[in-house]
């Protein structure tokens, strides 16, 4: 593991006061820098709050929230709950995936600029069919929205680029 590393996780169990018992929020704060918990992060953690390795992977893998495997720059959910579902949310996951060329087997885009998931709801059952992008509620969603806010993160993450090989 590279030393910026330890020092962002150093910070995060600082925060902490390294306090096994905060273990949940500690694995959160690591997943929201790096978008997901690398396997080396979680044994630095377990040395560091001594905890076992198999107490923190089964903590990691225990909540449906945390991920082992890397995400995309823009994590989208698709509620597929009984509200959504029957306001066809599934038309909107084949869009979606569609148009990102991803599946249930392979969600994230190789790019590294897209995960698709579903979930089982959102809690946002009055604003259905949902989706969300990093946690920012997308309400009454169709397919032919569901192109545009594609289109809009494209052309966001592009001119993020194009503003970074400026500088």
């Amino acid at each position: 593991m590279e030393t910026k590393d330890q020092k962002v996780l150093d910070e995060i169990l600082g925060s902490h006061g390294y306090d096994q018992t905060a273990v949940i929020a500690i694995m959160q704060d690591i997943q929201k820098v790096y978008r997901y918990l690398p396997e080396e992060m979680l044994c630095y953690i377990a040395k560091k709050l001594h905890l076992s390795e198999a107490k923190v992977y089964g903590v990691a893998t225990f909540y449906e929230n945390f991920s082992l495997e890397p995400k995309g720059k823009y994590i989208i959910k698709i509620c597929d709950g009984t509200a959504c579902h029957v306001r066809q949310s599934t038309a909107i996951l084949n869009e979606i995936r569609s148009l990102l060329g991803v599946t249930e087997a392979q969600p994230t885009t190789e790019d590294m600029m897209f995960t698709v998931e579903t979930v089982s709801c959102l809690g946002a059952c009055g604003l259905a069919p949902v989706c969300t992008v990093n946690d920012v509620v997308h309400p009454a969603m169709t397919p032919e929205k569901a192109r545009d806010l594609i289109r809009e993160l494209k052309e966001g993450a592009s001119a993020g680029e194009e503003a970074k090989d400026e500088a």
